[in-house]
């Protein structure tokens, strides 16, 4: 049987949100053993090198028969790391509509880290918010838990509940203090926040708290980034509030880069004063940016 390529009516129309992840992590796994990357100690088999000095009782003997060399099986309580993905269902996160949403980016990619660090024995769990935080799982490692994730996950691929807003720094408080110490926080949101100084602070809190953690600022392209539309009139209304406003592009286009630029360049400023980790996340390009940043920070 040929390998199946990913199409994007794919990730558009998703029955099996599981079964994508694999295939997701599928490629990116064959594309970084062929990249410089191979070097980094990426360990997906269900084994451990042997220690001198342990018990025995759990060596692999069938392993060692064929490589000469000892390994220790596995187990569920051996885990490596504890990873909670925390994603933004607010209402400006279904945008755009009818192509790839920022909330579909999200979700695969999130879906496509649990299986990734599944394979590394890796726990993990999720946080899902808008105007509050509306469900949280623990990060664990076992097969149930994993299929509940993957459930609530799929779950926020409907409709969005109308003029929900986001308060990402009440659910950042709040897993600051909650989570297992040292953990990893891994933060999917387009960080569109009326209190910028507020999201700040909890972004501080999570570093004082000894949290590793990583942003993906998720950004449609072509009309977040580029602001690219028809020349003629457009109504624009807020996703989270439902305000109305009607305008023409071009005579706001320069305004809107600016305010834009230096929104987001606030955001990276603060990072870099915190020693978070920003990245981008263009919902156009492939998953292979998200994956490939998870995997130079784990090691």
């Amino acid at each position: 049987m040929g390998k199946y390529t990913l199409q994007e009516s794919d990730f558009l129309q998703i029955s099996n949100l599981e079964l994508l992840a694999k295939q997701v992590v599928e490629g990116f796994l064959t594309g970084l053993h062929k990249s410089p990357y191979h070097g980094f100690s990426v360990e997906f088999a269900e084994h451990r090198q042997y220690n001198h000095g342990e018990s025995t009782k759990n060596i692999d003997w069938k392993l060692f028969a064929r490589t000469d060399k000892l390994f220790v099986k596995r187990f569920e309580e051996e885990t490596n790391l504890r990873c909670q993905l925390v994603i933004d269902t607010s209402g400006s996160m279904y945008y755009p509509i009818d192509t790839m949403s920022k909330i579909r980016f999200s979700i695969i990619a999130a879906a496509s880290l649990i299986q990734l660090m599944k394979k590394q024995r890796d726990a993990s769990g999720i946080s899902l918010f808008n105007d509050e935080l509306w469900f949280h799982s623990q990060a664990k490692l076992n097969v149930t838990h994993q299929k509940l994730l993957y459930s609530k996950l799929q779950s926020c691929l409907a409709e969005p509940k109308e003029n929900k807003g986001s308060n990402i720094a009440k659910t950042l408080h709040y897993l600051a203090e909650g989570l297992h110490k040292r953990s990893m926080v891994i933060v999917f949101s387009d960080f569109f926040q009326s209190d910028q100084a507020a999201m700040f602070e909890a972004l501080k809190h999570l570093k004082y708290n000894k949290h590793e953690v990583i942003l993906f600022d998720v950004q449609d392209k072509n009309q977040e980034l580029d602001f690219i539309f028809d020349n003629r009139p457009y109504i624009f209304k807020d996703s989270e509030t439902g305000e109305e406003l009607k305008l023409h592009p071009n005579a706001v286009k320069e305004m809107y880069y600016q305010n834009y630029n230096a929104y987001k360049e606030a955001i990276q400023i603060k990072c870099m004063q915190y020693k978070i980790d920003y990245h981008q996340a263009i919902i156009g390009s492939d998953f292979n940016q998200v994956l490939q940043t998870f995997i130079m920070k784990r090691n």
